[in-house]
């Protein structure tokens, strides 16, 4: 089991405010899946990826709007933190507990 499996209470910090999402991570070897819930409902990730304590995945989204967003972050005993690349609209810090 790796670090980075489990329920985790995020925050991104983006340019329309704190957006609040509790993210469930399940690593295999080097692959990363789970989903990603707050108030617009639940997303499956894709492309997860994890080497060590580094994680990548992606979400698409349909609110707001459209837009993939691509998550780099790092696990740290039972925190997690990192960067979102918002589509268009440049990148995000996020980071977060676990649950």
């Amino acid at each position: 089991m790796s670090s980075a499996d489990g329920v985790w209470n995020t925050t991104m910090n983006t340019p329309m405010g704190a957006q609040k999402a509790t993210l469930t991570l399940a690593t295999d070897g080097g692959s990363l899946t789970g989903s990603m819930s707050g108030p617009q409902g639940s997303i499956d990730l894709k492309d997860g990826a994890v080497d060590g304590d580094s994680l990548s995945w992606k979400a698409d989204i349909t609110q707001p709007m459209a837009m993939t967003l691509e998550f780099s972050a790092t696990v740290s005993g039972d925190e997690i933190a990192g960067n979102v690349q918002l589509g268009a609209f440049g990148t995000a810090s996020f980071s977060g507990t676990r649950a």
